[in-house]
């Protein structure tokens, strides 16, 4: 079995595609139905948010499953092959590794180094446990990608780059409405990205400072923890309106700013928007007196020196840590074959000791002293093959190496006994 990964991501598609193409609710469940009937993929992981629509699996060959994948996506989405186009793409293996380890670690989000998507994987992964589609392959991946995320954000500061796409919005903002200290916040949405948000306006000395969520549980935990007040998602309007500023960040499929939550009036309000699909309604920018940033505009805070900095180191350790795994994986993966190796040896053994019993009549200090010295022989034998086999195993050729020692042997690693053993050894009949 191999790792592959079916999808798109902000990186390759428009957002109007990724929004069509979002598994969100009920689409989810369908694909799960429609993959369980397909014959190349095993198991499998759907992440599904706002910038991204993956699915990871644990497949029996590369062609059959990115057409099985790829013909299930479509299913459920509506859309067609030729409109994914070359918005859709495939890793596999070592490549699918580097991939998912990149996403966790943060690398390949828009806003680069959030954590959020650590939350988005576990749930990702908690799905797949409670639906019976995750095996012990796609989970050992994936939970070993958690842990990748979790010691990038906690060894280096790629946290910052995300700090610097909001203190860069803020230091925007004050030329249209002043100092941010004076001003009257709006904080819409409570995931990673909107609770680094607020915490950083608290930092800065804003006072006035409003949390909408969906959630208002979420809302309150976040407004305790700054000192914010939180409001019911139903009151986002009245928010925005006695607002000067507005972040927004809630991985929604749709607008949650529309133009009618903004009222008009010539008092400067900058709205920072920091969601893909986008929050704010692109009408709202049309306003008067309105500003609204998008994170194209803070592009310049992803490509400073500094950012690209702590990209590069977190690169380096994703690629060690990618390097690492998959010498494990390929060493693990022998495991089955010598261990089949040895029970063929020792069937083999047992065997002629039978044979030998029924010819020799040897006391129990005799039998154990043939035993050991057979048992002695057999792994001498088998002790240069067994460590060149896990050596050979670490190199890209290594499954070939496993596949040609079972074959040359003629066993199934993965069956409990030899099913046959020799009945003539050494030529005695």
């Amino acid at each position: 079995m191999s790792l592959l990964v079916v999808g798109l991501s902000h990186r390759s598609a428009p957002v109007e595609l990724l929004e069509r193409a979002a598994l969100s609710g009920e689409r989810g469940a369908r694909l799960d139905a429609v993959l369980r009937d397909g014959d190349h993929v095993e198991e499998w992981m759907i992440v599904s948010t706002c910038n991204r629509v993956e699915i990871y699996g644990e497949v029996g060959t590369f062609h059959g499953a990115v057409t099985q994948i790829s013909e299930s996506l479509c299913a459920v989405t509506g859309l067609s092959l030729e409109e994914l186009g070359d918005s859709l793409y495939a890793h596999y293996e070592e490549r699918a590794i580097a991939h998912l380890f990149s996403v966790a670690a943060g690398l390949d989000s828009l806003a680069i180094g959030e954590s959020q998507i650590l939350g988005q994987l576990r749930s990702s992964l908690q799905d797949g446990r409670e639906h019976g589609h995750l095996g012990s392959a796609l989970e050992n991946v994936a939970q070993q990608a958690l842990r990748v995320g979790k010691k990038v954000h906690a060894e280096t500061e790629i946290d910052r780059v995300s700090k610097g796409l909001i203190e860069r919005g803020v230091a925007l903002a004050e030329h249209r409405i002043g100092p941010i200290q004076r001003a009257r916040a709006t904080v819409i949405g409570s995931g990673a990205m909107s609770a680094l948000a607020t915490h950083t306006l608290s930092r800065m000395g804003v006072e006035n400072i409003t949390i909408v969520s969906r959630t208002l549980e979420n809302a309150r935990r976040l407004a305790a923890a700054t000192g914010a007040t939180a409001r019911e998602w139903d009151e986002r309007a009245d928010a925005i309106a006695e607002s000067d500023f507005v972040v927004s960040c809630t991985g929604a499929v749709g607008h949650v700013v529309e133009i009618e939550h903004v009222t008009g009036g010539d008092r400067p309000k900058v709205f920072l928007d920091l969601a893909l699909p986008r929050d704010v309604d692109p009408a709202v920018a049309v306003l008067d007196a309105v500003t609204v940033l998008w994170l194209e505009d803070l592009r310049e805070v992803t490509e400073s020196e500094g950012s690209r900095s702590q990209v590069h180191a977190v690169e380096e350790m994703v690629t060690a840590e990618v390097a690492e795994f998959v010498l494990n994986r390929r060493a693990a993966s022998v495991g089955p074959t010598v261990a089949a190796i040895r029970r063929y040896a020792a069937d083999v053994v047992a065997t002629e000791l039978e044979r030998l019993d029924s010819r020799v009549e040897l006391d129990d200090r005799q039998r154990a002293q043939v035993q050991l010295s057979v048992h002695r022989i057999v792994e001498k034998l088998l002790h240069t093959p067994t460590v060149r086999m896990k050596q050979l195993a670490g190199s890209e050729d290594g499954s070939e190496y496993t596949s040609l020692l079972r074959t040359l042997f003629d066993i199934d690693p993965f069956v409990s006994k030899v099913s046959s053993i020799p009945r003539q050894v050494g030529g005695d009949s």
